[in-house]
Parts: structure tokens; sequence; C-alpha cells
């Protein structure tokens, strides 16, 4: 059963689950179904997949990045994801997280609470307004997104928000390559660097991931990102 086998998974990277945490992602599993069954927020439901594809896959970032005391902004994180499995992971985070969704947010909310989380805030707005806005704009160490966006349509929304030095870590799937390729103009035109893009397959289903880290080597120009629905719209070219 994959959350039997979900902390000998982290050990085996190097994360030693305590009890507590391991008692956090079991709350965390539960309050995701009963809220799920309120507003959609994820298809995956069933525990074993809840663990292999969404807790065991948000730490995965961790393998190949430190978190331990960053200052990180999760962009369209829907059920939490991955900031909340790395907050869990690493309590030390600050976590930010914008979601254009409410209930998402409410849903939220009250998973940080249940979780008994504390550096964790929410913000209720669309990824193409706060990233203009001076609360979050070049405010954080890093940015991150799952399942989003295509990364030319990522870039533009994500960057802006991290600070010059700082890293986007995008979590992507099997077409990663293919869209690193496309995005190359929209990653340099709002200031990132491709540092390295990280392989690997989940457990026992073997499905393909990649973790994608993007150096900010230059400040975003003031135009990014454009107004709202225009990145998904119009990605730049």
């Amino acid at each position: 059963m994959s959350k039997v086998e979900f902390p000998s998974w982290l050990e085996s990277a190097g994360m030693m689950l305590s009890g507590k945490q391991e008692a956090q992602f079991a709350r965390y599993f539960k309050l995701l179904v009963s809220w799920n069954e309120k507003i959609n927020l994820t298809a995956i439901t069933a525990e074993d997949d809840v663990y292999v594809k969404h807790f065991y896959d948000c730490l995965t970032a961790g393998f190949y990045y430190d978190f331990s005391t960053q200052n990180i902004v999760d962009i369209g994180a829907g059920a939490g994801f991955p900031s909340i499995p790395l907050k869990i992971m690493y309590p030390d985070l600050q976590v930010t997280i914008i979601d254009s969704l409410n209930k998402r947010i409410k849903f939220l909310t009250e998973l940080a609470e249940e979780l008994q989380l504390v550096g964790v805030s929410f913000c209720h707005d669309r990824a193409e307004n706060a990233g203009q806005s001076a609360t979050h704009r070049e405010k954080y160490d890093v940015v991150m997104a799952r399942a989003v966006a295509r990364m030319s349509v990522l870039s533009e929304l994500c960057l802006p928000f991290v600070r010059q030095g700082g890293n986007f870590i995008a979590l992507k799937g099997a077409e990663t390559v293919l869209e690193l390729k496309e995005a190359e103009k929209a990653i340099a035109m709002v200031g990132g660097k491709l540092v390295q893009d990280h392989q690997l397959r989940l457990p026992v289903e073997g499905s393909e991931r990649h973790i994608v880290q993007i150096k900010k080597v230059k400040l975003t120009p003031k135009k990014y990102p454009r107004k709202a629905g225009i990145p998904n719209k119009q990605p730049i070219q």
C-alpha cells in the first residue's frame, strides 16, 4: 500500500517523516476527500493514488532543491499542491498561496488550521493581478506551480513574483522537454534562465515527472504579467 510505503520512499531520498508529519498527511487526505464532495479539488481520490500522485509527487521537488527556510509563493495551488506537502515536510517554510477561486481558498484555510500550520497565508486573486501588485512582485525566494499551464504561459505568470537571484520551480509531466523549447523566449523575456530539468518516475505506477528550476537573473519588465487572460490566449513567442 502506498500510504504504508510513503515514509520509506521519502527516507530513501533523505527525507525523514516524524509521527506528527505522518498524522498531518493522513488528516490532509481525509479533508481533501471530504471537501472534494462539495467542490472540485481533484479527480484523484483513492488513498493510494493521493499518496503517490499528490503527496509524493509534490515532495519530489525537495529531492533537488533545499526548501528548509525559504519564502515561497504557490501559484494556482488548487488543493494545496505542491506547497502544503512541502510545508508539512519543512515546517520553517514561509508559504503564500495565490488562487483565483475563493472556494479553494476556504478549503486551504481550514486545512492549514486543522494541520496546525504556522507561516501560511492565502490570497484570492489571479496571478496576472497579484504579479503586478507591490505586495507580491519580486518578493519571494521561490515561486512554484504544478499542473497549471504550459511553460510559455507559466513563465510569464510566475517569474514576476521572484526576487532577482531567486528561483521558479515548476512540477511538470511528460511534455516538459517540448514545453521548455517552446518557452525559451518567454523565459528570457521575463528575466529567467533555465538551470536544470530534473527527470524522475513516480513509484508503483511509473509516470514521468520533471522538476524544472529556472533562476531569476534579471528584473521582470513592468509590462509582465499582462492583463488577466492574455498570457494564456497569447503566449510570448
